[in-house]
């Protein structure tokens, strides 16, 4: 049987890089590399590289790098193990266990894994029947009320929780132990160890993922109560609600069927199941107000733009601009759609029709105009203090305007809404303290030079090894001392590899797969920097730099021993040391 190790390298070899990643996003040729617009942070100029021959990526914007499993890994929003299955399928390549433990263990996971989907599974089955089964009128009515039909109902396999005792005598009927009932969210254990149904009570909405697996049940309560609205599972093995969306799967059909301009983003499962049933089928709930980077990935499979949707309350959608500017970031268009005061797409639809909730899609707005919009809503523009506070607000948000064009436009929507003059805004603008760039920035290589920096001299020298520049290849790091614990895992690599031939930049990932340090490695390859007879040349430099610093380094600790010495031997000894260490200092010259 072949070992996990070398499977991990054949699974490289077999999984070319750039047609993987190509499958993804579209590359460019530019020179001995591939390029294309960073999958992974919003950028208009391509700065995300697909070294070939080397087989890794490198974003020179954003700091991200890997090999082709890391690619698959952060794309795809999976672990390594899932990774790894998906490039193995893709190449007819089947998965071998890491050793007997770990292939022990691994089944062990599987076939949990494997009875909590069978067990939601059928948890979900029996509150369909539940609904339809003549003791869930109170049930039904409530959804004939939202005007969803029972054909819309069955599509989402909505269901009924008629008590807090029928669902755990069903599970453990059909087998399941109180263990997995509890592990898989689908049962609670109260304090005198009896299950109960955890969403006992409530009307049952499925949570399926993009593979149709039921992982989790959201359930809204039927009577007022103080219990909270809605209840989901808990996290489990299953679920995870942060990287998950409500009806990705059905969404994942559409896309199937044909490509989606857009991605629909709602709060809740009733504002999608509502959409839904009025025609807008290309829709998905966060389950809650916080965004996050996981559920914008995993939107981004399937569209390049998604139309934040959430309820119609100025506060409520401005808390949400703070984390949607984040998420700008994750390389998507984020547009946000306008809703009347105090209403949520669900409203919208019952009291305007598909047509009402199409003429609010219409409206949707980048989310720079939308923050401006949100800011006019906080305040009382026939008073003039608070105008004055919302042109304060107003312009700081312009300051983050990508162009002069954006800028000026504006300007012109805030001059009309504030009634103060285009000229008054743009001299007010000018005052403003510059925005701060939080961007990462490009690598200066001739900066670098300048700064003599031990740090910045040994990524160099360290760079330059990994991705085998001729100048590089003769130096022996054996030498060097490294104060980084990186650039020392990544000299040692260095070396196994020369022994075995050429050195595979690539597999440095398997050392360290999310090092910051590696990014700010790989940032000087970017253009010319490692090319050419001035390449070379700071190469030397920095070598020089090393060696001082190694020699420097051991004539402190030699002139620590002699001061320590107890014989005259060990301090004659300790001279002649820092007398060897001294010529070499001076014969490194530059």
């Amino acid at each position: 049987m072949q070992d996990f190790s070398s499977f991990i390298q054949t699974l490289k070899e077999k999984n070319d890089i750039v047609e993987v990643i190509g499958s993804y996003i579209k590359l460019e040729r530019r020179g001995y590399n591939y390029w294309a617009c960073c999958p992974f942070h919003h950028e208009k100029t391509p700065s995300f590289s697909v070294n070939s021959a080397d087989k890794f990526y490198h974003c020179f914007g954003c700091g991200v790098s890997g090999d082709v499993i890391g690619f698959v890994k952060e794309y795809e929003n999976v672990d390594f193990n899932q990774a790894v299955e998906i490039l193995a399928k893709r190449v007819g390549l089947e998965v071998p266990a890491r050793d007997e433990k770990s292939a022990e263990l691994a089944a062990l996971k599987k076939k949990k894994r494997d009875r909590h989907v069978a067990l939601m599974k059928d948890a979900a089955r029996f509150y369909l029947g539940n609904l339809y089964g003549g003791r869930a009128d109170g049930y039904l009515a409530y959804l004939s009320g939202r005007g969803v039909t029972p054909s819309v109902a069955r599509k989402f396999g909505i269901g009924a929780s008629l008590d807090f005792t029928g669902l755990p005598a069903h599970l453990q009927a059909l087998g399941y132990t109180k263990e997995e009932c509890a592990e898989s969210g689908a049962c609670g254990v109260s304090d005198d160890g009896k299950l109960y149904d955890f969403e006992g009570g409530r009307l049952i909405i499925p949570i399926i993922n993009n593979f149709d697996e039921v992982i989790a049940f959201g359930g809204r309560v039927m009577q007022p109560t103080d219990r909270a609205k809605y209840k989901n599972t808990r996290e489990t093995l299953l679920f995870n609600k942060s990287k998950n969306l409500y009806n990705i799967n059905l969404v994942k059909k559409e896309k199937r069927a044909g490509a989606l301009p857009y991605l629909i983003m709602v709060e809740g499962y009733m504002d999608a199941i509502s959409l839904y049933a009025a025609g807008f089928k290309n829709v998905v709930a966060s389950m809650g107000t916080s965004l996050t980077k996981e559920q914008v990935r995993l939107a981004k499979r399937y569209t390049e733009t998604v139309l934040i949707s959430y309820d119609g309350d100025a506060a409520g959608q401005s808390a949400n601009l703070r984390g949607l500017r984040l998420l700008e970031n994750e390389g998507v268009k984020l547009r946000v759609v306008p809703l009347p005061e105090g209403l949520d797409p669900d409203d919208v639809i019952r009291n305007q029709g598909a047509e009402g909730y199409r003429k609010c899609l219409d409206s949707a707005m980048p989310l720079i105009d939308f923050r401006i919009h949100a800011a006019a809503q906080k305040f009382d523009l026939t008073k003039t203090d608070e105008v004055r506070s919302f042109v304060r607000e107003a312009l700081s948000i312009v300051k983050d305007a990508e162009s002069e064009t954006e800028r000026e436009e504006l300007l012109k929507r805030i001059s009309a809404k504030a009634g103060v003059s285009l000229g008054a805004l743009q001299r007010d603008l000018e005052r403003l303290p510059e925005a701060r760039d939080d961007a990462v920035r490009m690598p200066d290589a001739k900066r670098e030079e300048n700064t003599g920096s031990a740090v910045k001299a040994a990524r160099f020298v360290l760079c330059a090894c990994l991705l085998s520049k001729p100048y590089a290849v003769p130096l022996d790091l054996s030498p060097f001392e490294w104060d980084m614990e990186e650039h020392k895992v990544v000299a040692e690599f260095i070396m196994r590899e020369r022994q075995s031939g050429k050195v595979r930049a690539s597999g440095i990932f398997d050392y360290l797969p999310e090092s910051g340090e590696i990014a700010a490695i790989l940032n000087l390859d970017f253009g010319d920097n490692l090319e050419g007879a001035e390449a070379e040349r700071y190469f030397s430099d920095c070598v020089k730099i090393l060696e001082k610093r190694l020699y420097t380094k051991k004539i402190a600790e030699e002139q620590a021993k002699l001061l320590s010495a107890q014989t005259a031997e060990a301090r004659r000894e300790s001279l002649l040391r820092i007398d060897a260490y001294t010529k070499k200092m001076k014969n490194i010259g530059g």
